[in-house]
């Protein structure tokens, strides 16, 4: 065989094998759509071209995948079974894509990351420049901001989260467990008394985060298996959370904490936390980004990174 004649027949498979690829691939499209129209305007072709490549499909297996009428599309038996075949083949592909692409373009390019302002400064900022070393050819940008942002239309890759992700158009991947607690120093429980059920609040000095106006928020519970809310108050409110820690950790008030920040001072005796039985547990570190059909390697690289480090026993007893 000639050098030109092998070309040929790779030619020949290789045309052979992609015009296979695109008759189950617009199969699944229909079947997922429900019509040729829905699916060809996804595809950027006419219906008609798509019921040429579904005829050829069944021509080439021999049996129907599909019932036609004016009333739409039914899948035969056989066509349900072929489809969940089909959907495993196009997500192998898909990844063995993706794969290829991530050691070609693994971390190159540009990410942009949203973090709460104290706990960015505090459990992102420090590891960045490690994380640069390894990755130099990868350009880095951080926004430690306390207010909501929308990640798609703000242009951010990724966001660190703490709290419940309620967006159903947004993938939330757990980085460390935390809880919202009360706390206070010893001296000031000591003082005022030890709050027994979160509706004892009101009658202690709560050092409560504020909107604008001055409007305190509530410090939320769960009793029963069902949140509540109680509204706080006390003589000192603030917009920034450190300086509100601050404080607490003075004995000015008690404050409505997550565990991430005190853990710290719990260990050295500076601060006690009470009502734990009532604490919600769902308030976790969360890396949150748009659902995609791949994920970039620079979103999974930097949440593994960043993961790891927060596993390191003892990382959050330091300070």
């Amino acid at each position: 065989m000639t050098v030109m004649s092998g070309l040929q027949t790779l030619c020949l498979i290789t045309c052979e094998l992609m015009s296979r690829y695109t008759e189950i691939r617009s199969f699944a499209l229909v079947a997922e759509k429900g019509s040729f129209a829905a699916a060809a305007q996804v595809e950027g072709v006419t219906p008609v071209i798509l019921g040429r490549r579904l005829d050829a499909l069944e021509k080439r297996l021999g049996v129907r995948l599909m019932h036609r009428s004016t009333r739409g599309l039914t899948l035969t038996d056989l066509g349900e079974q072929f489809l969940e075949q089909c959907k495993q083949l196009l997500h192998d592909f898909e990844m063995a894509e993706a794969s290829i692409s991530d050691q070609h373009n693994a971390m190159r390019g540009h990410l942009v990351v949203s973090a709460p302002a104290s706990f960015g400064r505090q459990h992102v900022a420090p590891h960045v420049l490690a994380f640069k070393k390894r990755y130099p050819d990868l350009r880095l940008s951080f926004n430690f901001t306390d207010s909501v942002i929308d990640l798609v239309r703000e242009g951010y890759d990724m966001a660190i989260r703490v709290g419940a992700v309620y967006d159903p158009s947004y993938v939330a991947v757990h980085l460390y467990p935390n809880q919202r607690v009360v706390c206070g120093t010893p001296d000031y429980f000591a003082r005022f008394g030890v709050p027994q059920q979160p509706e004892d609040l009101v009658q202690h000095n709560c050092l409560a985060f504020n909107q604008q106006g001055g409007q305190q928020h509530g410090w939320t519970f769960m009793r029963d298996g069902r949140m509540f809310s109680v509204r706080v108050q006390g003589d000192l409110d603030c917009n920034d959370g450190e300086l509100l820690y601050d404080w607490v950790k003075q004995g000015w008030g008690i404050g409505w904490r997550s565990t991430w920040e005190i853990q710290a001072e719990l260990k050295r005796g500076e601060l006690v936390t009470v009502l734990d039985e009532y604490a919600i547990s769902d308030y976790d570190i969360q890396v949150v980004y748009q659902q995609q059909r791949y994920l970039p390697a620079k979103i999974r690289v930097f949440t593994e990174y960043l993961r790891q480090i927060y596993h390191q026993p003892g990382y959050w007893e330091q300070g």
